[in-house]
């Protein structure tokens, strides 16, 4: 290399509580020989991180340089990085969690280098604009601007409904109402100046495909099964994860081409997209489609089952390197627990190793089984800190822990789901 040459790059974008979660990712572009740059909010604590990249054991050691950006948007980002594109120079740019969505997909456009397309990034980010370009595969909806929160609903619309903001995730503000007349009263509970969507709810299982593209070709497709708390109240909150889906391979066939129709009409060229369906009477129905990788721990899950990890075939199709990931050997779940309410006083588990990845900024390590080896609870994931007080799981930053584990292909879930989860104890302090 000569002296002006810019040493290889790979910029990331995502804030600590999430980049903890997938340092893999960081630690394979340095195995690679690129520098890792990323960029954060102020949602990240600087103080955390420097410490962190202070730690020679810490993955986030291995980190280049970091930048802090005002907020996650465009206009933000792009003049932060700025310094780092003379410095550098930058193959591949890739999105760690929600937030960075958008400007992930309008950099890697305007490096030339392969993602998922500016268009297919910013309606990603928006269940209005994807409502929009994909009516035939949404349930009726309505959008309902801050003005037009008095004014009646159209009449194709039934009861019961589910309320959305156009632009929140993890399942952030997201309600069922079940009579016409409780709508206005929901309606005036949010923000001002916030749109949301009403939508007629779709009856039938929850999904998540997530699929792995390049030059827009499907290369690889996996159904998550979803569990949610819905059947309880009015809230829609993730309560667990099952990779790969127990289901026909009718249906499972019938979510992945849907999931493919979907990316083609988005025009979605590279990297992994991580959509949401409901199965209905009549086929799949979107509930919304993410240009970034799964949350929670899906990727985990997705590592567990094929005996491969995500994040180096992450890696290759923002290089646009030839790549390829294998179909799953086992299943592996993630179930959220119920908790007792008050200030947490600790998580302890007579089965797997206790994990608290949010106050330690570290996920730990999980080892694939071979296939016909017997099941096994991997880990229990903590996701709050003690002395947060728990309450109603009302979405997905409300709960509180997890358990991890995989089984047989040929094995049911459900007796191992109550048997792992009855080995951990969640204590609250009481008045």
């Amino acid at each position: 290399m000569n002296a002006t040459a810019r040493p290889p790059a790979v910029l990331f974008m995502g804030d600590l509580v999430i980049v903890a979660r997938q340092t893999r990712l960081i630690a394979e572009a340095h195995r690679r020989g690129f520098a890792p740059l990323l960029v954060v909010t102020p949602y990240t604590d600087p103080a955390r991180l420097a410490e962190l990249r202070a730690d020679p054991e810490h993955p986030l050691s291995k980190l280049a340089d970091v930048v802090e950006v005002e907020d996650a948007k465009v206009d933000f980002v792009v003049p932060g990085i700025q310094p780092w594109l003379r410095r550098y120079d930058v193959q591949a740019v890739l999105c760690v969690g929600d937030f960075f969505v958008e400007p992930v997909g309008v950099v890697a456009d305007c490096l030339g280098v392969p993602g998922a397309g500016s268009a297919a990034s910013r309606i990603s980010r928006n269940k209005m604009l994807q409502r929009t370009a994909l009516p035939d595969f949404s349930p009726a909806f309505q959008v309902v601007t801050p003005a037009d929160r008095t004014s009646p609903i159209a009449p194709d619309m039934t009861f019961p409904v589910v309320v959305k903001p156009v632009a929140r995730f993890s399942s952030l503000g997201v309600r069922q109402v079940h009579k016409a007349e409780d709508l206005p009263g929901v309606l005036a509970t949010y923000p001002e100046d916030e749109t949301v969507l009403v939508e007629s709810r779709v009856v039938g299982p929850e999904f998540s495909v997530e699929a792995l593209t390049q030059n827009g070709e499907v290369l690889w497709s996996g159904v998550t099964a979803k569990r949610t708390n819905e059947s309880g109240g009015i809230f829609f909150t993730e309560m667990g994860h099952t990779s790969p889906a127990e289901l026909s391979d009718a249906d499972e066939r019938a979510l992945v081409e849907a999931n493919a129709k979907v990316l083609r009409r988005l025009g979605f060229r590279d990297g992994i997209s991580h959509a949401e369906f409901r199965l209905s009477a009549d086929g799949p129905v979107m509930m919304e489609i993410a240009t970034r990788l799964p949350g929670d721990g899906i990727t985990f899950l997705w590592e567990l089952a094929t005996g491969e990890p995500l994040e180096p075939v992450m890696l290759d199709l923002a290089l646009g390197e030839p790549t390829a990931y294998p179909a799953p050997r086992r299943r592996a779940c993630q179930v959220y627990l119920d908790h007792p309410f008050g200030p947490l006083r600790d998580v302890t588990s007579t089965g797997a190793p206790v994990s608290w990845v949010t106050r330690d900024d570290s996920w730990p390590a999980f080892t694939p089984q071979a296939p016909d080896a017997p099941a096994k609870d991997h880990a229990v994931l903590v996701t709050v800190v003690e002395g947060e007080v728990l309450g109603p799981q009302t979405d997905s930053e409300a709960r509180s822990a997890s358990v991890v584990f995989d089984l047989p292909l040929d094995e049911a879930t459900e007796p191992l789901a109550k048997l792992y989860a009855d080995t951990v104890t969640i204590t609250v302090d009481t008045p």
